[in-house]
């Protein structure tokens, strides 16, 4: 950290020791250096202790990054003093508390500086905007920054990016924030516990290219923001926006990422979302959107991800998903969905996570879906807004929020909670790089697929709830990286998997309810003679010799004989003509029976008959 070796060097302009391990030095006290540094980067890591004493001296900083260094102590407002030319300072994560002190003087030169990830606490400044009028940039974002938001920073007439998200920020926007920020292209307030209305109203904001304010208590999206032509990323989410989405969303021609989950939207999804071209992310997860999934995205080639989860949606998984064919992520959990899986998802050969659980859907797994180049990971360059991306994910019995480039690698499918049936694909086990399988609570017959052994990178198999047959695949004990397996509630029979590696870890919870399976960790053994029916128990009747139970019999003889009556009854009651029917047919039995008595009595009384 300290330059003294470097001391008597009087044209020393520049100093660049990033991409070091910077740690902390005593500075010689009684020599001050000769030369007058410009640009001094030591950004890596380390623990560089307290400023060192040379910057004192410096009076020409123009740019100086030390971000990463763990310097403690208080914010050097002497160093924004001290150099009136100083430009760009950038002190990110240096472990930096106290207040946020400003410059005695307004500095007009300095147009960028961060200073997020520290631990400052109190205010923003209410003056910063007079102090530092000339900033373009400014972070300070995950801090302890309380209170509200100065208006001064309407002051900032240069002002393009300004970020405070994740802080303890309250009230609401300052209007003149809108208003003298024209050149605003980046506005993140997100995770605080701002409120009330998002003042755009009569402001043109043709520069906003990203707004995230999620994490906050608004209440409504303004209209006026249908005028931002070049907003590129707009997140709104985990707020309380209660209204329908507005149909201008789907008209920003520039618009890219979109989030508006974790809010109360209700209603149908807008049928205008089918202008632009340039939408790749969208989130509208964990809302109480209703209605079908008809064409609002049709156009939208360019999609990567859509995630539609946790709404009140119907009918079936639309057919037009199959032309996005950029699409990776798809998730449709949670939803009042129905019938089968179209075939047309055969053709999203670039999906790596699909999420179809808690649904009404039936019908059979496509194999053709995963027989395709399905699920095969990328590490392409996303475009920038990607790294804001971030899913809800049901992987190890866990629901996860995956984020970032973590999402680059990972793969997963979640079929459980639905009507499927027929057997499980073996295709699914060219799938090498699935970090998760859930199929549980479904219909699925069949055994469990050998070729399951081929998922070598699997962390998590649910086949639990369905009715698949035949011994457990021994080779499965070859899947190392295997952290959650369950088989519970199938008719499985045979020995379970031997206890080795992963599977030694494994509970009885694992497979029970399989009455046919044994061996470790059931109480089960494997071999032991089958315990004998129990004898019927033995009665006093005779009859129970027979093959027949003759109680019973009656009994049902019994309870028929009386049905028939009373269906006779009821008929006869009902329809007057089979009435009229009857009642002749038993009056001329009568009569046949009469004369045939009359006619044979002579006859029989010669047999000795009365």
């Amino acid at each position: 950290m300290s330059l003294s070796p470097l001391y008597n060097l009087l044209r020393l302009k520049s100093f660049d020791g990033s991409s070091n391990e910077i740690f902390a030095e005593e500075d010689d006290h009684n020599v001050s250096p000769k030369f007058q540094l410009e640009y001094l980067y030591l950004s890596n890591h380390g623990q560089g202790g307290a400023f060192p004493k040379f910057l004192y001296h410096q009076m020409n900083l123009k740019y100086m990054d030390l971000t990463n260094i763990q310097m403690k102590g208080e914010f050097p407002n002497w160093l924004i003093e001290n150099n009136t030319y100083l430009q760009e300072l950038q002190l990110e994560n240096c472990s930096l508390s106290g207040p946020f002190l400003l410059p005695k003087n307004s500095h007009v030169n300095l147009s960028s500086l961060s200073i997020s990830m520290n631990h400052f606490q109190g205010q923003i400044p209410s003056e910063i905007g007079d102090h530092l009028p000339g900033l373009k940039v400014l972070k300070m974002s995950d801090n302890g920054f309380n209170g509200i938001i100065p208006s001064s920073l309407g002051n900032m007439s240069l002002l393009h990016e300004l970020d405070l998200s994740n802080n303890v920020l309250i009230g609401r926007i300052p209007e003149y924030l809108t208003t003298g920020c024209s050149l605003l292209e980046t506005l993140m307030l997100s995770n605080n516990k701002l409120k009330g209305q998002i003042f755009f109203e009569n402001i043109d904001l043709e520069f906003l290219r990203w707004l995230q304010l999620d994490s906050n208590q608004f209440d409504g999206i303004p209209n006026s923001l249908s005028n931002c032509s070049s907003l590129t990323m707009l997140d709104v989410s985990n707020n309380h926006l209660s209204q329908m989405i507005p149909g201008w969303i789907g008209k920003m021609s520039s618009l890219v990422f979109l989030d508006l989950s974790r809010n109360n939207l209700f209603g149908p999804l807008p049928p205008s979302f089918n202008t632009s071209s340039m939408l790749q992310f969208v989130y509208l997860s964990r809302n109480k959107l209703q209605g079908p999934i008809t064409r609002p995205f049709y156009n939208y080639s360019e999609l990567l991800a859509l995630d539609l989860s946790h709404n009140n949606l119907t009918g079936r998984v639309p057919e037009w998903i199959g032309k996005l064919s950029n699409l990776r992520y798809l998730l449709l959990s949670y939803n009042n969905l129905e019938g089968e899986i179209p075939i047309q998802l055969c053709k999203l050969d670039q999906l790596t996570l699909i999420d179809l659980s808690h649904n009404y859907l039936f019908g059979n797994i496509l194999s053709c879906i995963i027989s395709t180049a399905f699920f095969t990971s990328s590490t392409d360059a996303y475009a920038p807004e990607s790294s804001q991306e971030s899913f809800e994910f049901t992987a190890k019995n866990v629901s996860l929020s995956y984020r970032g480039s973590i999402l680059h690698y990972f793969i997963g499918i979640d079929f459980s909670c639905n009507n499927f049936t027929g057997k499980i694909p073996p295709e699914i086990g060219n799938l090498s790089k699935i970090k998760a399988l859930n199929l549980s609570h479904n219909n699925l017959v069949g055994p469990i697929p050998p070729t399951f052994s081929r998922l070598k990178e699997i962390e998590s198999l649910d086949l639990s709830y369905n009715k698949l047959e035949g011994e457990i695949p021994p080779q499965l004990t070859e899947l190392y990286f295997l952290v959650v397996f369950s088989v519970a509630h199938n008719n499985l029979s045979g020995k379970t998997p031997a206890r080795v590696a992963q599977f030694a870890t494994f509970e009885e919870s694992c497979y029970k309810d399989n009455p046919f399976l044994c061996g470790q960790p059931l109480s089960k053994v494997c071999g032991a003679a089958m315990s004998p029916l129990p004898a019927p128990t033995l009665t006093t009747n005779k009859d129970n010799s027979g093959f027949m139970d003759m109680e019973v019999f009656y009994v049902t003889f019994g309870v028929a004989y009386i049905m028939l009556l009373l269906v006779i009854g009821a008929v006869l009651y009902i329809n007057p003509y089979w009435r009229r029917a009857w009642f002749y047919f038993i009056e001329v039995s009568i009569n046949n029976s009469y004369y045939f008595l009359v006619d044979n009595l002579p006859i029989l009384s010669k047999f000795g008959f009365s």
